[in-house]
């Protein structure tokens, strides 16, 4: 996709925080805030909801987009929650400030961000949602096709009942890839629906 200047910024904010190779600890703070915009978009809803008891039919197409919102919350949880088992089995030692305060406070702009925007035109907020995710789709692909030893490295996690198995990591990254690009797809389907609620 072609992105936009907001994109562009965030994006090349992570590159001068984090480097521009791709690793599991960059991943960890990419994925800290991919969940971010479903987190406000529901916020914004349960405000929303409360305000439409004249218009039950709209309060309900509202609710159900509460479930999807954390539907796709949680599956970008679960990514989250992969990577931190993966750098604690590697051993990977990440500073405090860089890999928990810092990722926590650009998730904290960037809600505010996403929810901001949703309130003043949610086709922006969606189309913002769309572009993190297909960046992170690519990066997640490009991080296989660059690291071919991620084809021979058995996935095992405590998560892989909830998640998913894989017979490797490259197929685990895979399927992170294919869920950030479905992710894409719905908020690209609703940047195209958005005007018409």
């Amino acid at each position: 996709m072609r992105y936009g200047v907001l994109a562009h910024a965030l994006f090349l904010t992570m590159d001068l925080l984090y480097g521009r190779a791709r690793h599991l600890s960059k991943f960890k703070v990419q994925e800290s805030r991919l969940h971010v915009p479903y987190q406000a978009w529901e916020h914004v809803a349960y405000i929303a909801i409360t305000h439409m008891h004249p218009r039950p039919d709209f309060a309900r197409r509202i609710f159900e987009r509460v479930k999807e919102s954390r539907l796709q919350q949680d599956n970008e949880q679960w990514h989250l929650l992969i990577l931190e088992e993966l750098t604690d089995r590697k051993g990977i030692r990440e500073r405090f400030v860089r890999y928990r305060v810092v990722p926590q406070l650009i998730a904290f702009v960037y809600y505010h961000i996403s929810w901001l925007l949703y309130v003043l035109r949610p086709r922006w907020s969606y189309l913002l949602n769309a572009w993190f995710e297909d960046h992170a789709e690519h990066e997640y692909m490009q991080y296989v096709a660059e690291t071919p030893a991620l084809e021979a490295e058995p996935f095992e996690s405590i998560f892989a009942d909830d998640y998913g198995h894989f017979a490797s990591l490259a197929d685990l990254f895979r399927q992170v890839a294919y869920d950030e690009r479905v992710h894409k797809l719905e908020s690209l389907e609703r940047v195209a629906t958005a005007r018409f609620e």
